[in-house]
């Protein structure tokens, strides 16, 4: 057994396919390869280094030196790339080439492994799938809701120093940058160490799996629940539930969810779904007021209230950089007007089109 993934039958293959940075390629070929060594990792990420585990890794870094040296002879080529390293890059090209079993430890408990290294935004359904080309919104763009928005950064600036944080619920109108003001934060605070993670549908059934998965890991997570509604009897509302609060397992510290949703208490309810009032029964009412109790699990709930007619505007001419003259202003208000209402998402469609 190998410690670190073995090349392609085909070294020239590996290289092909392994965008490098610019200097000697198959150095860096080979620090990809400890970086995406999951395996090792994680077991370095979560346990001591033992002794018998710290001669293991220094033969395999011995190793894969040796390989280096071999692949430079056999294949003696220029640079491959023609980017700068990242400073994941660069630590592991140091711990290739001359580092210990503890830097490798190091490396991983400050850069992680694999496409935590290299990403800041993630889908998450069953798996774990790295965003290649992330949303860059910003919160210059959007109008309107400064106190809204400057609570969730205020809470989320708490997370990222290690200070107590609560869950976040964003509530409101269609349109009204809800979803923007959460993606604006991996743009914002990427650089401190920040990730973007939007759980998918299926991925709510998997929580536990998801939360273990991230917990050992040296950056923050915002698990991003976007558009959040359940059906009165969605077993999903029960996992979301336990994760807020009452679960057997603990939320890890690295890990903030923050939700976004149509719906203030976040189940369809119906009229049906009402108990009796003259029902003897208490658990009938005490299933409604449970249903109704999770939006309460979120310790922050921000409402954006629909767009009027005078925040459209000043959408628009935020969007478009310029003062509305009199032409420009009737004609995005017949845009809106024409059934697509008064929101964020309008003025940004119409603006588009100019």
């Amino acid at each position: 057994m190998q410690l670190f993934p073995p090349l392609y039958d085909t070294p020239l293959a590996e290289l092909f396919h392994t965008r490098v940075p610019a200097g000697e390629p198959w150095a860096w070929v080979l620090c990809q390869r400890i970086l995406a060594d999951e395996t090792l990792a994680r077991r370095l990420l979560v346990e001591p280094l033992s002794p018998g585990m710290a001669d293991w890794i220094s033969q395999e870094l011995g190793h894969l030196r040796r390989e280096v040296e071999r692949l430079k002879k056999q294949y003696p080529f220029s640079d491959f790339g023609n980017r700068e390293p990242s400073r994941a890059e660069s630590a592991a090209l140091k711990v290739l080439l001359e580092g210990s079993p503890a830097a490798l430890q190091n490396l991983y408990q400050t850069h992680g492994y694999g496409i935590y290294v290299h990403h800041t935004a993630f889908l998450y359904s069953r798996q774990m799938h790295a965003v290649e080309q992330p949303d860059p919104v910003r919160f210059d763009d959007l109008v309107g809701y400064e106190r809204q928005i400057r609570s969730l950064r205020v809470n989320v600036e708490r997370f990222l120093a290690g200070k107590p944080a609560v869950p976040v619920l964003l509530y409101g109108a269609r349109g009204s940058g809800k979803s923007t003001s959460v993606k604006a934060l991996r743009t914002h605070y990427a650089a401190q160490g920040l990730r973007l993670v939007e759980v998918l549908s299926e991925g709510l059934e998997q929580l536990p799996n998801l939360l273990e998965l991230l917990a050992p890991l040296p950056y923050k997570f915002i698990l991003y629940l976007d558009d959040l509604a359940f059906a009165s009897e969605d077993e999903r509302f029960h996992k979301l539930k336990a994760l807020l609060e009452g679960a057997v397992y603990e939320r890890p510290s690295n890990v903030l969810v923050v939700a976004t949703s149509n719906r203030r208490n976040l189940v369809t309810q119906h009229w049906s779904d009402r108990p009796d009032p003259d029902a003897n029964d208490p658990a009938s009412w005490d299933t409604l007021q449970d249903k109704l109790a999770l939006a309460d699990r979120f310790g922050l709930v921000l409402t954006f209230p629909p767009f009027d007619q005078q925040l459209y505007l000043e959408a628009v001419a935020h969007i478009l950089g310029r003062e509305l003259d009199e032409t420009t202003r009737k004609t995005a208000l017949q845009f809106a007007l024409e059934g697509r209402g008064f929101s964020g998402r309008t003025a940004r469609h119409f603006a588009n089109q100019q």
